[in-house]
């Protein structure tokens, strides 16, 4: 995991050089640049595979192709055999990529399995730019009449190029000669709502099959996320997603000899569910369990570093990313890497509004988790990412693996329908049945925000500190957040870079 700045064209040699200084939490471990040409990669590294070998830029046997990239490959080792190990000189994962894209070009970027962001200079002097098709991993341009820049986050340009940053968009690359090209989607074609007629079901009943294609899809994106060769951890929020996140890498921890138990990590208020409920699979699980207990005040405290950090201002987004922000500040003094649970709810219609109109018709819900999911790159990947990266700490999101999210959205969307008796992501829990405590199996969800406490926590203060009436709806506190966003921010056009209006324009 690292940060990344590309610039081609009229390079500034020390401006690049001060945008990757900007973001050099996203990689404290090493740093890395290269100019050949009108070009100029510059990295910033967190060193997860192979730490000693793995500096970047990466350069190809012919002396001349490099490599920057942020993120993991995590069919590394596959792709190894299929080139052939003798070609490769590190252990790093990215070194991958490098001969993917030696060997096949830009053609190549379809066999990579990861999340990623990649700027690739072949022996001729081309630069190739790359972003995964989730957009799980980051990525602005500024496209300048003389000069095309690329970073990881907002905060790396400079203030008289902000107006013109955008998001770099998901499954697409770029290059010079043929511009912006998609060379993949985040949710497959054949998955995609269409009109069909509706599945006869009986409410709550699975073929086995089924069950079980969901769970071995599932362990093994979890086990492909596995690799590190320093520490890795899971953020345990005690609900059913990170719980069974927790419960397949403790398993495969366990079966492959790993020395010390699983590192899990929980934070709520002093009681709070979430606490509470992470402790119980913890200690089913045996985990190696660390707890941030969070005090109102330290909620509060942290809300204008929430905004800064994940380069947000979405009310529900720098809620959870208070909590989210505590708990990776302290598990990044343990590991390197954390696993997380984002995904399951959109790709297996946890959230309350999935099951009230108008996505009661299942043509509607299928339409409304296809465009959640290809909506993440906005919201929850964006917090997810920046939270943690803000400590120089990786996050991975093994629910959001291709073939996971093919299965998932391939499942009729009557499957994933609640009704008497049939709560929210009964499949999910029934193909985990035996992994975990039937308390947590069968737990109701909860916004991270709730169940860990931070937003009543943060009600209670604001009302505290406030006149005796006064009431701070969603509206009240995003315009409040938006207002610490455009300090930090000026100039950036949130419709460009985030995807979404002001709160002002609504």
């Amino acid at each position: 995991m690292c940060g990344i700045v590309v610039a081609v064209g009229g390079v500034d040699v020390p401006l690049c050089r001060e945008m990757l200084a900007r973001i050099a939490h996203r990689g404290p471990d090493d740093s890395g640049e290269t100019h050949r040409g009108d070009v100029w990669l510059g990295h910033q590294r967190l060193s997860i595979m192979d730490p000693q070998g793995g500096h970047q830029p990466l350069v190809g046997p012919d002396g001349r192709s490099c490599l920057v990239t942020n993120g993991e490959i995590y069919n590394h080792r596959h792709l190894r055999e299929e080139l052939g190990p003798d070609r490769f000189v590190t252990g790093s994962d990215s070194e991958a990529a490098l001969h993917v894209l030696l060997n096949d070009g830009p053609a190549g970027l379809t066999r990579l399995r990861g999340m990623f962001t990649l700027a690739y200079l072949d022996e001729a002097g081309s630069l190739l730019v790359a972003r995964d098709a989730l957009g799980v991993k980051p990525l602005y341009w500024v496209r300048g009449d003389d000069c095309v820049l690329f970073a990881s986050e907002l905060r790396a340009f400079d203030r008289a190029d902000r107006p013109l940053v955008e998001s770099f968009p998901p499954g697409c690359c770029w290059t010079r000669q043929g511009g912006l090209v998609r060379f993949a989607d985040a949710v497959p074609p054949r998955v995609r709502p269409a009109r069909r007629p509706q599945v006869p079901t009986m409410p709550g009943l699975w073929d086995e099959a089924l069950l079980k294609a969901v769970r071995e899809t599932v362990v093994t994106a979890v086990e492909d996320r596995m690799m590190s060769d320093v520490g890795i951890g899971v953020f345990l929020s005690g609900g059913l997603d990170s719980a069974i996140v927790t419960a397949v890498a403790a398993e495969y921890a366990k079966r492959h000899g790993r020395r010390r138990p699983l590192p899990t990590f929980a934070v709520g208020t002093p009681g709070s569910s979430d606490l509470l409920a992470a402790r119980v699979v913890a200690e089913y699980l045996g985990t190696d369990h660390h707890e941030v207990v969070m005090r109102p005040e330290d909620a509060v405290a942290v809300l204008p570093r929430a905004v800064r950090a994940i380069e947000h201002f979405d009310v529900h987004l720098v809620r959870s990313a208070v909590p989210n922000l505590l708990v990776a500040e302290y598990a990044s003094q343990h590991v390197h890497t954390v696993l997380t649970g984002e995904g399951a709810d959109e790709l297996f219609a946890g959230y309350p509004d999935c099951h009230r109109e108008p996505y009661l018709h299942p043509d509607a819900l299928q339409a409304r988790l296809v465009s959640i999911v290809e909506g993440l790159q906005w919201e929850n990947l964006q917090r997810c990412d920046r939270t943690t990266m803000a400590y120089g700490l990786e996050a991975r999101v093994p629910f959001l693996d291709r073939d996971v999210i093919e299965l998932a959205l391939s499942i009729p969307p009557e499957y994933k329908m609640t009704g008497p008796g049939i709560e929210e992501k009964k499949l999910l829990r029934d193909a985990f049945a035996g992994w975990l405590p039937e308390e947590i199996l069968r737990r109701g969800k909860l916004q991270f925000g709730h169940g860990s406490g931070a937003k009543d926590a943060l009600t209670d203060v604001l009302k505290a500190e406030g006149p005796a009436d006064t009431v701070m709806g969603d509206a009240e506190e995003e315009a409040a957040f938006y207002a610490l966003w455009l300090d930090e921010f000026p100039g950036v056009d949130p419709e460009r870079a985030l995807g979404r209006s002001t709160p002002l324009a609504k």
